[in-house]
């Protein structure tokens, strides 16, 4: 396809183990992308794609979905002026039967591959995070074979504006609930789902979305590629690339036991 037919855009769409050069053959055949979360399984290889992707000049959008909704949009405009001290975020859910899921090589486990959107709207909403602290375990005899990946996952992490936050991560619920908070002096910013509600001493207003964050994202990239101009795409490959160092650093921290720097 890619030799034979002029594209203006790719969805890169596929796990994270699988994308060997896909990015690297369509930049350089000048067309735009758009790849899935997470963009990869380890730094040095997705910083390879992020330099090719820079060198071709074309725009790289990365599924960070969430980023898009119209709550989301509300959350930062609110929190414009705002300090931000503690983060608390959860994303809790059943198991995923796809096969490739359940196998760290493969997916990276769920904070790698599902919680990473919790872990990217901390970082939209509140800044960067410098150290984390993880601890992960499988614990629930659940019966699935060749499964590999944590089941539950509890990571603390230090922002570099000097907030703390922690999150915490599952599939071993029968529904599916994710969530955000962010704390400050007098105020509560708290998503259930999509929905927002903000909180101070004598007010409470609940925000609920009226997008599909999906379309909205779509929108956004076509947008981008239509009219060549970045400002439409929210999370670019190399927010994907950073959202992905902190998540494989709660890996290593796991692994390693100690606190590990980004």
């Amino acid at each position: 396809m890619l030799k034979e037919e002029k594209l203006d855009a790719l969805y890169i769409c596929i796990p994270p183990f699988a994308h060997g050069n896909l990015e690297e053959k369509a930049a350089q055949l000048g067309i735009h992308l758009m790849v899935e979360k997470p963009i990869g399984l380890d730094v040095s290889t997705t910083e390879n794609k992020h330099e090719i992707i820079q060198e071709a000049g074309v725009l790289c959008a990365t599924g960070y979905c969430l980023r898009y909704l119209d709550t989301i949009v509300k959350a930062k405009e609110y929190l414009r002026d705002k300090q931000i001290s503690m983060v608390r975020g959860h994303y809790l859910t059943s198991f995923v039967n796809t096969p490739w899921y359940r196998e760290m090589k493969k997916s990276g486990g769920q904070l790698v591959e599902q919680a990473t959107h919790i872990v990217d709207i901390i970082r939209y909403l509140a800044g960067d995070i410098i150290t984390v602290h993880a601890d992960m375990s499988l614990i629930t005899p659940l019966g699935i074979p060749n499964i590999d990946i944590p089941d539950v996952t509890s990571v603390n992490f230090l922002m570099k504006s000097g907030a703390v936050g922690h999150l915490d991560a599952s599939f071993i619920q029968p529904d599916h609930r994710i969530g955000l908070e962010l704390l400050g002096n007098n105020f509560r910013l708290s998503f259930d789902g999509s929905n927002l509600t903000i909180v101070e001493e004598d007010l409470t207003i609940t925000h609920h979305t009226k997008v599909n964050f999906y379309e909205e994202q779509d929108k956004a990239f076509i947008e981008a590629v239509r009219t060549k101009n970045k400002k439409y795409i929210l999370s670019d490959y190399e927010n994907g690339l950073n959202t992905l160092r902190v998540t494989l650093a709660a890996n290593e921290s796991q692994k390693k036991q100690k606190v590990i720097s980004i």
